[in-house]
């Protein structure tokens, strides 16, 4: 198996005839495409996602903590629905100290409590076996009334498509706070891109907007970028996205520090963007919600009839790979990390 998130294909193959037993109670369940799944309880629904604990050390605990969260999380969010129970298996190498361990779980505390996210139950452990950054794995409930919940199948032609952020925001954070100081640009261009990191979360841009007016369907752009992003959204609603590249909003140092590291933005992993669809009559009002949250974001394309994305008038191809990675080991064997983190190691091992 290749690594990352398996193929639509092998999905349909191997994942969705097998989905254990059938209850009428599961509103939505496994679904290519979609972040998570819903289940009806009582008078409420029950959005629900699980995500690997990723954990970067590189970036320094503080850093790496909160990122690991509002990845967790981020997937319930796009339901329209406030998180609001987590549950952590922490799954970690035998020499981690207690030290980094307890200031690991500082910042997991911190970051539910603002959120409002209950830590109901998990696990933690060390085992043989086991190593960073991928240590285990979260479930995130979002519990809430069916009236506000957003499926990622919602989306219906006449729908506007909008993008909060643009592409490659998590790429540009993360290479401009581990190598930006080394790379050969301008000083405020370095601080924009690691700027970017501070975005790295879809968490706001997605109660924002389902709460300023009728979202249809949300995605996050993680893995492959926007571009991939679009597919899978197209995907799962089974109609077709048009969407014009020039009408994307693009961040500060994103253009200049993906060039430095020969990445393509727009397939490049970029967590803390959202891709949605809304009915015509409330895209100024999700618009002027989010500016008013400092959010950017902007009208994109459209829903229409069909299947797959087109971009500028031309069927976009779905990427196969994303170029983050590659960028931060090529980062890592050229410039070393710049952050404090080899100052926090002896938090560690």
């Amino acid at each position: 198996m290749d690594p990352g998130k398996v193929e639509r294909e092998f999905f349909d193959e191997h994942i969705y005839p097998r989905l254990g037993a059938s209850r009428e109670d599961v509103r939505l369940g496994p679904t290519h495409g979609a972040d998570f799944g819903v289940v009806d309880v009582g008078e409420s629904v029950v959005a629900m996602a699980t995500d690997p604990v990723f954990v970067l050390r590189e970036l320094g605990v503080e850093r790496a903590a909160w990122f690991a969260v509002h990845i967790v999380v981020s997937d319930a969010a796009l339901s329209g629905i406030p998180p609001s129970h987590l549950s952590i298996d922490l799954n970690l190498p035998p020499s981690t100290s207690v030290d980094y361990f307890g200031a690991l779980w500082e910042v997991f505390h911190r970051e539910a409590e603002k959120l409002g996210i209950a830590i109901t139950t998990g696990h933690t452990g060390t085992y043989a076996g086991c190593a960073w950054p991928t240590v285990g794995a979260a479930t995130t409930l979002a519990v809430g009334d069916p009236a506000d919940l957003v499926v990622p199948t919602g989306a219906e032609p006449g729908d506007r498509l909008v993008c909060t952020k643009g592409p490659a925001i998590e790429t540009t954070g993360i290479l401009s706070v581990l190598y930006g100081d080394a790379l050969d640009l301008p000083d405020e261009t370095v601080e924009a891109g690691k700027a970017r990191f501070e975005e790295a979360s879809p968490v706001r841009d997605a109660l924002t907007a389902a709460a300023a007016g009728p979202v249809t369907a949300m995605h996050d752009a993680t893995e492959r970028g926007v571009d991939n992003a679009l597919h899978e959204l197209a995907h799962a609603a089974d109609v077709e996205l048009a969407a014009e590249r020039e009408r994307f909003p693009i961040a500060p140092g994103v253009e200049a520090v993906c060039a430095a590291f020969d990445v393509n933005p727009w397939v490049s992993s970029s967590e803390g963007t959202v891709l949605m669809t809304v009915r015509p009559e409330g895209v100024e009002d999700v618009l002027d919600a989010l500016a008013a949250e400092g959010i950017r974001a902007a009208e994109v394309g459209e829903v229409r009839e069909g299947s797959g994305v087109t971009m500028d008038g031309r069927d976009l191809s779905k990427p196969t790979s994303d170029p983050l990675w590659n960028a931060y080991e090529h980062g890592k064997e050229a410039y070393g990390v710049q952050t404090g983190w080899k100052a926090e190691q002896s938090l560690d091992e």
